[in-house]
């Protein structure tokens, strides 16, 4: 049997394995919630590994087989992300009638097929080509989706723990992704890993989302059919998406930069990478503080909060250049950072009624998935033009903006009770 066959067999026995596995374990689980949780905590935390992040490891050697500028190789999750905000007004509709659990499942299968054209990439069109598929898979079974999957299946108050949970989770993609993705390049190159985990997507993803999920279509059509689509209100949908697309824009901008920030502000590149390991730490922090005290506050609470941190943070790093300086501007920015993720998934479940939970949430995702693909091109742009404080003060435009249309918000939904209304 040829070297290739046999690789591919053992890696289809392995991928089987663990997704008979996996079935069973989520089968056994006695809390519907927790099945659920559990069940996407793993899909969203391979879906994202294995597709938005892949290039951080694999982008330069697919650059120099593939024969394109490393800058080209990079571009493949900006265009996932772009595909992902097209898709997602047209998908609200759809999964606001048949629920997140066949959307999920079938995003899967598109996951695992474009993972699979990236295995067969030739060139730059096929390469794009392949992060299209994957932006289609993306808008069926990444964050939004899965959000609405956890709040088809509990009460509101239950939701937003559980989410919290699932967001906690999700913190935790880069650090056991990346050093995967690492030793499956090392052993058998970029284009076997993209096989890898085409294989997860289809033997663990799809399962998973078709056996752990609640089929919510039968409770949709039944409220479908006794009333009349629930109102969004429209001038709180635009203050929230203004807060969440404005937010995005510079912690996605920053994303890919923070550590270039730091240098040119004078500090070697051992002291910008340990200053910028805070970022993580703080995030993570920040959802944990959400999610343990969540139950006790308003969502516009820690919101506000973390709105307030961003401009602050922005503004240290404006005033001082040192190491220390830099560690306060990651802890203030990390923390805001991680409060931040929580409320872009708890927010619209308090603002607009439950019943629109579902198109509200994929509706707003369009404006901030356009402002994650905009954003590191046009910081790094804009640092290369006009020098780091230039992307300081335009974040800090940018930050104040955003605190001042969430407490816009705040204002007009504790002013009316409930604003959608």
């Amino acid at each position: 049997m040829p070297a290739g066959c046999r690789r591919s067999r053992e890696i289809s026995e392995v991928a089987t394995f663990l997704s008979n596995w996996l079935s069973r374990s989520v089968k056994a689980v006695c809390s519907p919630v927790t099945r659920i949780v559990t069940a996407l905590s793993v899909t969203q935390l391979i879906g994202w590994g294995t597709t938005f992040w892949l290039p951080a490891v694999t982008g330069p050697a697919m650059a120099r087989e593939l024969d394109i500028p490393l800058s080209m190789a990079m571009a493949g999750p900006t265009v996932m992300l772009i595909v992902m905000a097209f898709m997602s007004w047209p998908l609200s509709i759809i999964l606001e009638r048949y629920g997140a659990r066949p959307a999920m499942a079938i995003g899967s299968v598109f996951g695992s097929t474009g993972l699979l054209a990236i295995d067969l990439a030739q060139g730059p069109f096929s390469y794009f080509l392949s992060w299209t598929i994957l932006g289609l898979a993306g808008s069926g079974m990444l964050t939004t989706p899965a959000q609405i999957a956890v709040t088809e299946a509990v009460d509101k108050t239950t939701a937003r723990k559980a989410l919290g949970v699932l967001i906690l989770a999700g913190g935790l993609t880069s650090s056991i992704m990346w050093p995967l993705t690492g030793l499956l390049q090392a052993g058998w190159g970029w284009r076997t890993t993209s096989l890898v985990y085409a294989a997860l997507m289809v033997v663990i993803c799809a399962p998973l989302h078709w056996l752990a999920l609640p089929n919510a279509r039968s409770k949709n059509s039944t409220t479908k059919s006794t009333n009349a689509p629930a109102h969004i209100d429209r001038r709180s949908f635009a203050l929230l998406a203004i807060t969440f697309a404005a937010n995005g824009f510079f912690t996605w901008g920053f994303a890919l930069t923070i550590i270039i920030l730091f240098e040119a502000g004078g500090l070697d590149h051992a002291s910008a990478v340990m200053a910028a390991t805070f970022i993580g730490i703080a995030q993570w922090a920040g959802r944990l503080v959400d999610f343990l005290g969540g139950q006790r506050w308003s969502g516009f609470v820690p919101g506000l909060t973390a709105a307030a941190l961003f401009p602050l943070s922005f503004m240290v790093l404006l005033v001082t250049s040192s190491f220390d300086g830099a560690i306060v501007f990651a802890i203030l920015y990390g923390l805001a950072s991680g409060i931040t993720a929580v409320t872009r998934a708890t927010l619209p479940l308090e603002i607009f009624p439950s019943g629109t939970y579902a198109r509200a949430s994929a509706q707003l995702s369009v404006p901030l998935n356009l402002a994650f693909a905009a954003a590191p091109p046009v910081f790094a742009a804009v640092m290369t033009s006009a020098g780091p404080h230039a992307a300081l003060w335009l974040a800090f435009a940018i930050s104040v903006v955003a605190f001042c249309t969430l407490l816009s918000l705040s204002a007009r939904f504790h002013g009316r009770g409930r604003v959608s209304r």
